[in-house]
């Protein structure tokens, strides 16, 4: 392949000229007719741009330039991107072809046909546009409560990407502004979390990413159970605190710290204790302390085992029917509850003798 020379910009009009002039001639053009010849033409990064240039008879003479130099004269390459081609479907067409188009791509290109008398031009401008990437975002930070924060997004694409960010909480609101720079004042442990960047623009999908926000705070005592329990059985105290780095607990016994022995056995886990007391004795009731510590702060909370006291159970009371108590001793008499001798009388026989002797009879 010989290299071609590119002619200086200012001198290409009279360049041009001259190599339409060398074209073979052929009938006259009588007119030229460019498909969208002053319409700007939009294309998406990486995808094929076809610059539309259509005359009315197949001899005419006809060039593609841009502002970097003569792309083709006639049927002849003068640039030495691969990318570029004649597009040519049927014999008038005398279109530009440029695949995978970029951002050095955009500009103007000129449709150019040698007439009798002086040459025709027609321009397009090439628009290309560039989906949304996220270029720069704040790495994971960790903070202390009260502290400023400030997170940084910042994206490329063409038109500009508008940002925005929200906060991954169950509303998951959109945070006000559309910034590359998000400032969070006086941080609270509720606006820790997730943090997520979206840079949008009217070319393809958003462009997503977060940033995980962690808050430290001290401690503090979200649940304390005392609890009661009678001798020889297992009794439990249980202490919850919420704190971030997660707290270290302690129990104490007055101004004693108690350890996993004799009978007492400690279990924490990530933000709950518990203090279990296997065997129950006299000495084991009173008041006991939970703390809860981290770097930032110390709390406690006060715990008391009771002793269960079990009721007593009432003796039952005996329901007594009508009875007539007698002194002595006869057929048909039963022994009252005080040992008395009683005879249970329905109270219809002795409703019929004493009308029987009201009466006479």
């Amino acid at each position: 392949m010989v290299a071609r020379v590119q002619p200086d910009r200012k001198q290409l009009p009279l360049v041009l000229l001259r190599l339409l002039c060398l074209l073979p001639t052929g009938l006259p053009v009588r007119s030229v007719d460019f498909n969208r010849g002053t319409d700007n033409i939009t294309v998406r990064q990486g995808d094929t741009a076809i610059l539309r240039c259509v005359v009315e008879d197949k001899n005419s003479k006809v060039a593609w330039l841009n502002r970097s130099g003569i792309i083709f004269a006639g049927h002849d390459k003068w640039s030495l991107d691969p990318r570029v081609e004649l597009e040519k479907r049927h014999s008038l067409e005398y279109s530009l072809r440029i695949q995978k188009v970029d951002v050095y791509d955009e500009g103007s290109y000129t449709c150019s046909v040698q007439t009798q008398h002086e040459p025709k031009t027609s321009q397009v401008y090439l628009i290309v546009q560039v989906p949304p990437k996220i270029s720069n975002i704040s790495s994971d930070v960790t903070v202390n409560e009260g502290s400023n924060v400030t997170l940084v997004c910042m994206a490329n694409g063409r038109p500009e990407p508008v940002i925005t960010w929200r906060h991954l909480t169950p509303t998951g609101r959109e945070l006000e502004g559309e910034e590359e720079y998000l400032e969070i004042l006086g941080i609270t442990r509720e606006q820790s979390g997730k943090y997520e960047c979206k840079a949008a623009n009217e070319v393809s999908s958003a462009d997503v990413k977060q940033v995980k926000v962690t808050v430290n705070y001290p401690p503090t005592i979200t649940e304390s159970k005392s609890n009661e329990a009678t001798t020889g059985r297992k009794a439990s105290l249980k202490c919850e605190a919420s704190a971030v780095p997660a707290p270290d607990f302690e129990w104490y016994r007055d101004d004693t710290r108690i350890n996993s022995a004799n009978g007492l056995e400690i279990k924490s886990t990530e933000g709950q204790s518990s203090l279990t007391v296997t065997n129950v004795t006299e000495e084991h009731y009173g008041n006991y302390t939970c703390v809860a510590a981290n770097n930032l702060g110390v709390t406690n909370a006060s715990l008391v085992l009771f002793k269960r006291v079990l009721p007593t159970i009432p003796h039952p009371i005996q329901e007594i029917g009508t009875t007539v108590h007698f002194k002595q001793k006869g057929p048909g008499s039963v022994r009252g509850i005080n040992g008395s001798i009683s005879l249970a009388v329905p109270l219809w026989l002795l409703a019929a003798s004493l009308l029987c002797l009201l009466s006479k009879c």
